[in-house]
């Protein structure tokens, strides 16, 4: 016989949607915003979405008289998600808890702890999904037709790649760079990308580079330490630059410290991110994130990304927290994305 389930769900220490977002931003984690998530009411599902090719059909819109008007006939393309669990667990000894009482919250301390280390799974997992050379593959040509795309930083001016690494200040070219990789979005998908992705080492070349300070010179703004993400927002043209910083040991367990960026340096993502939570946007993807059996945070009805759980084990005389969510990172649209390399 199952016997019924003593873990206790710890609402005070779970993180809403709102605190999970503020959460990541203070981390400078950026995975929410490059592949925003939507709650969904079950686990697994085969969905609809509609074709590019359908939403950028031109029709006959004329009427003769006496005859009815031309009618759509969508057709959906099925994609599929499939979430899994993720979590970490924290244990608390009642000792340690009286110890050190007067200190800190060790509760609070340990769910904090946690929760950081499923945020910080979770921002790696989208990393790797967005910035994936095998999906966003090379192309003959920045402009040939395709379901997504890279090219090499300099093919837009004469300078060749090995020349126009974004770390090469003189030399390098990153407002051509990025608007070659917006011309390959909206020619492979018609979609007009909104947000640069790239990390904080990418972006710090960037705005320091000749190129871009000669296009602010006369604007006064063309000391480097006076250009703003704001501001890089309007020399690459798109609403949104996301700059990440996170950081996370590349070492083993037990291993020495070797710390590196969780997005990588040399590359940068140009793409259509989604900025509703309308499932019929078109992006370059979500985070589907299944919260059936957390309940939403009282008094606000709003829903649960992380959730917090406490049970106890009295063979170690504590109790064990657990921060754990339940999700699957979906690529929609590749098209809606073009992968910029050889940065650095």
């Amino acid at each position: 016989m199952v016997m019924p389930s003593t873990v206790i769900t710890r609402l005070d220490l779970s993180s809403t949607f709102v605190e999970f977002d503020a959460a990541m931003q203070r981390k400078q984690f950026i995975g929410p915003k490059v592949l925003r998530p939507r709650m969904v009411g079950i686990q697994a599902a085969d969905v609809g979405k509609i074709p590019i090719a359908q939403l950028l059909q031109s029709h006959d819109t004329s009427r003769a008289t006496g005859s009815g008007y031309n009618r759509g006939d969508w057709k959906f393309d099925k994609f599929s998600y499939s979430t899994s669990e993720h979590g970490w667990e924290e244990p608390l000894d009642d000792r340690n808890i009286k110890i050190f009482q007067d200190v800190f919250d060790a509760e609070a301390i340990s769910a904090m702890r946690a929760e950081d280390i499923v945020m910080r799974d979770y921002e790696i997992a989208v990393a790797a999904t967005v910035m994936n050379s095998t999906v966003f593959a090379s192309t003959s040509s920045p402009y040939t037709a395709g379901t997504g795309g890279q090219y090499a930083a300099g093919t837009m001016g004469s300078l060749s790649a090995s020349n126009a690494k974004w770390s090469n200040k003189a030399n390098c070219t990153p407002i051509d760079d990025i608007e070659g990789a917006r011309r390959m979005v909206r020619l492979n998908g018609g979609l007009e990308p909104n947000a640069v992705v790239c990390s904080r080492n990418a972006f710090w070349n960037a705005a320091n580079s000749d190129q871009v300070v000669q296009r602010l010179k006369y604007s006064g703004h063309d000391d480097p330490k006076d250009i703003t993400i704001n501001m890089m927002c309007e020399v690459w043209q798109v609403e949104q630059v996301l700059v990440a910083g996170g950081i996370y040991n590349q070492a083993n367990e037990g291993q020495a410290l070797n710390a590196g960026f969780i997005w990588p340096d040399n590359q940068a993502m140009v793409a259509k991110v989604a900025t509703t939570d309308d499932p019929r946007e078109p992006c370059i993807g979500r985070t589907f994130m299944w919260a059936g059996d957390g309940p939403g945070a009282p008094g606000t009805g709003e829903e649960i990304a992380v959730l917090v759980e406490e049970y106890r084990e009295e063979q170690r005389r504590g109790s064990v927290l657990r921060a754990r969510n339940d999700r699957d990172l979906v690529l929609m649209y590749p098209q809606a994305g073009c992968l910029l390399v050889g940065l650095s």
